[in-house]
């Protein structure tokens, strides 16, 4: 264990990251068991409405980064960390007081918009501690971490929504992130050296923009980012429908759910093994194959029959994004390559272009999704595909 000159171990270092970005898995996780309680509350008429409470916090995030991702180059990283949360704490008393479904959507894209501050400054930060393989074995370790939040954030919500109803779900999202921010205030120091302060203007923004578009790769690993997002947000926003209206498995569905997103921790985890010796690339065309024959298998084995057993339908979508656990961090990092020279900016763009690109692709599909799972499957194989063409246009051998 390291420790700087001032501020925290590099073990409270990776802990205090891991939370930062957590506030976000939670903000998103905890409300799945509660969509149709809530929907009930504030007078949705179609179910499908209640996956926007989902696909439209994405939305916020996608936004925030264009605007705290650069702000932090200028300002330091620790202020706009506070304005996010204070942007995010705000929207969820919003939200709580919301009393229909258009108050509560505008809550949840606020929401996203003050979340994408702790989610794109605490990768800043990281950043500005460490480099080349060492910043990556230190993500590898922040993401484990942070992917225990979506295996116990349903069950969590389940057990809130029971006894205390679905408001005190927003109220454990805002007490997580007071303790946060009080740790994160007390503990960790400012990482941007004032040498690498720039001084705000729209030039950033314009100037950057101009450059990301010249990087061929970066502009197709970012388009496959978006639709590998869209595959796991359509999921996220119908999950609860499938697993408790069309199964019946209401009491379950935070188990199973927690299940499927320990699958894409595994890949996670493994994928820091194997991109050492695969590389980037190889792993992202591997599993893009992986992710497109899964989802066909599942089309051709089940078009125009009704739901396959429920241990069948787990066993395809833990393959689905066990898959999916390989591209997420691959892609972005190969999207980044090129970029070092306006990391911010670049990092901002990525997630924007990704985020804007996933919300109407799972919105799409998710609006599909009634009666059986196949329409999600379909929606996969669209993405998947889409990943694979867009892989024959990089301009350096895959391989």
């Amino acid at each position: 264990m390291t420790i700087t000159k001032k501020g925290t171990s590099q073990i409270e270092f990776i802990l205090l990251m891991a939370c930062l970005m957590s506030i976000v898995a939670l903000s998103i996780d905890t409300i799945l068991p509660a969509l149709n309680p809530i929907g009930l509350s504030i007078g949705t008429v179609n179910q499908n409405e209640n996956q926007l409470l989902i696909t439209m916090i994405f939305l916020g995030l996608g936004l925030g980064q264009l605007i705290f991702g650069p702000i932090s180059d200028s300002f330091g990283r620790k202020p706009v960390v506070y304005i996010g949360f204070t942007v995010f704490m705000l929207a969820s008393f919003l939200c709580i007081a919301a009393p229909n479904i258009k108050i509560m959507v505008i809550g949840r894209i606020l929401q996203g918009i003050g979340l994408s501050a702790s989610r794109s400054i605490s990768i800043a930060m990281i950043r500005d501690r460490f480099e080349g393989d060492y910043m990556a074995k230190i993500m590898s370790f922040v993401v484990t971490i942070f992917i225990l939040v979506p295996i116990i954030a349903p069950t969590l919500g389940k057990f809130l929504l029971d006894n205390y109803g679905w408001e005190s779900i927003f109220y454990s999202q805002l007490l997580f992130g007071i303790v946060v921010l009080c740790w994160f205030w007390k503990r960790q120091p400012e990482t941007l050296p004032p040498a690498y302060k720039k001084k705000f203007s729209m030039a950033i923004f314009i100037n950057g923009s101009k450059e990301f578009i010249k990087y061929r790769s970066a502009v197709i690993f970012t388009l496959i980012s978006g639709l590998a997002t869209g595959s796991f947000m359509v999921f996220l926003s119908t999950s609860q429908h499938i697993f408790e209206v069309q199964y019946g498995l209401v009491d379950q569905f935070p188990y199973i759910f927690g299940a499927l997103a320990f699958s894409v921790g595994m890949a996670t985890f493994t994928n820091g093994t194997l991109v050492v010796r695969f590389g980037m690339k190889k792993l992202v065309t591997i599993f893009s194959i992986v992710f497109s024959l899964t989802s066909l298998l599942y089309i051709s084995m089940f078009y125009g029959e009704t739901n396959p057993s429920i241990s069948i339908l787990i066993l395809f979508l833990a393959l689905q994004f066990f898959s999916v656990g390989f591209l997420f961090g691959n892609v972005r990092s190969l999207a980044m390559q090129p970029l070092g020279h306006i990391a911010g900016i670049g990092a901002a763009i990525n997630g924007f272009i990704s985020t804007i690109m996933a919300v109407p692709i799972a919105t799409f599909i998710g609006s599909f999704v009634e009666t059986t799972a196949l329409p999600l499957f379909i929606g996969f194989a669209a993405c998947g595909l889409g990943s694979l063409l867009l892989l024959l246009f990089v301009k350096k051998p895959i391989y």
